[in-house]
């Protein structure tokens, strides 16, 4: 059967440049007239996230956070409602009030009055509808994203039983799809990886994954690896190194991790690196960004911490002294919440991850 995806050249990058990656941040934190930071301004909270959590994967936070500049430009995007904006100006809404609060995490400041954490549960509560489900803003679209982004921060601030979870977990089954297990944005939609992961994060962080059916939706991420060993997000489409992450996690949260071919997996997050600049890319030879160099490190991370494998089994001894030297270089990552796992631990959150 004919499938789009890319070919891996010979002269790709074996082995993660973890230094270049380091550089390539801070480089990028360090530089406000880049164009593409420029037109990015839109997504400029969770840009700080994801370079944020990337450094800290990689042992380098203190390399490239400037906490009091950091958290003054959080408290100046807090609005009167309680919601946080992606910048100063723009106007608040549950993607970039989640990733304020994973920085707060990050930097060790939740407890410092950066925000009104009272205001920020006002806002997500404001903002869940009748059927349980979430608008993102005060604009009124319904996403399951903005399902997991509206439990995911009160789970943080531990005030998750300030909204109705009951109701909550009755809209994400009903972007259920029976026939291939997975789950769309709204009820109806075709079911896409993203998705799939910002539902199972929902369950896993409300002891609800028992409402799915692990073996059926496990199959389906898995068959969106392709032959040079990339991840889709769904059937015919190309490969996307972020979905290094979304498959990756969603599997791990169902305990099905090992049902992926980790050498070639492996193999192709090598091949999306910049060895020159640094930084990672959606497929090899495309321009780097923030986004995916967080992507791929958590890919990294998921293979080498989380999947369980006999050294002697078939094709696996390709890569395992380099996978096993990356346990030690890369800190082990969440599957549900993507912040690293010592501050999940430290923070106390308790949530249902499968085992096979």
């Amino acid at each position: 059967m004919f499938s789009k995806d890319v070919e891996i050249g010979s002269n790709v990058p074996k082995t993660v440049l973890l230094d270049l990656h380091s550089n390539y941040l801070i480089n990028y934190a360090k530089d406000d007239t880049n164009w593409e930071k420029v037109f990015a301004e839109y997504l400029k909270m969770s840009g700080i996230y994801w370079s944020l959590t990337a450094m800290d994967l990689m042992n380098n936070l203190d390399k490239i956070a400037n906490k009091s500049e950091i958290l003054d430009f959080i408290k100046q995007c807090q609005h009167k409602t309680g919601g946080i904006s992606a910048s100063i100006g723009h106007d608040p809404h549950l993607l970039y009030t989640l990733s304020a609060i994973q920085i707060l995490v990050l930097l060790d400041a939740l407890d410092e009055n950066v925000v009104d954490l009272n205001k920020v549960v006002e806002f997500i509560q404001s903002l869940q509808q009748e059927d349980g489900s979430f608008f993102g803003d005060k604009w009124g679209e319904v996403d399951v994203r903005f399902s997991f982004c509206a439990i995911a921060t009160l789970k943080i601030l531990k005030r998750e039983n300030d909204i109705d979870l009951d109701k909550a977990i009755d809209f994400v089954m009903k972007c259920h799809n029976f026939i291939d297990g997975g789950f769309g944005s709204k009820p109806g939609s075709e079911s896409h990886a993203g998705l799939i992961y910002c539902s199972l994060g929902c369950l896993a962080l409300t002891n609800n994954l028992h409402l799915v059916d692990a073996d059926l939706l496990g199959w389906w991420l898995c068959e969106r690896q392709l032959n040079s060993g990339g991840l889709n997000g769904r059937p015919e489409k190309l490969p996307d190194l972020c979905y290094s992450w979304w498959v990756l996690s969603s599997l791990t949260i169902l305990g099905r991790l090992h049902w992926i071919d980790r050498t070639k997996l492996f193999q192709y997050i090598l091949a999306c690196q910049d060895d020159e600049t640094g930084g990672f890319n959606d497929r090899p030879g495309y321009l780097v960004d923030p986004f995916h160099t967080l992507f791929g490190l958590t890919g990294v991370s998921l293979l080498t911490h989380e999947y369980n494998v006999n050294i002697g089994e078939e094709g696996e001894c390709i890569l395992q002294t380099d996978i096993e030297k990356y346990k030690s270089k890369i800190k082990l990552i969440n599957p549900v919440l993507c912040l690293p796992q010592y501050l999940v631990d430290k923070l106390g959150i308790e949530m249902q991850v499968l085992s096979l």
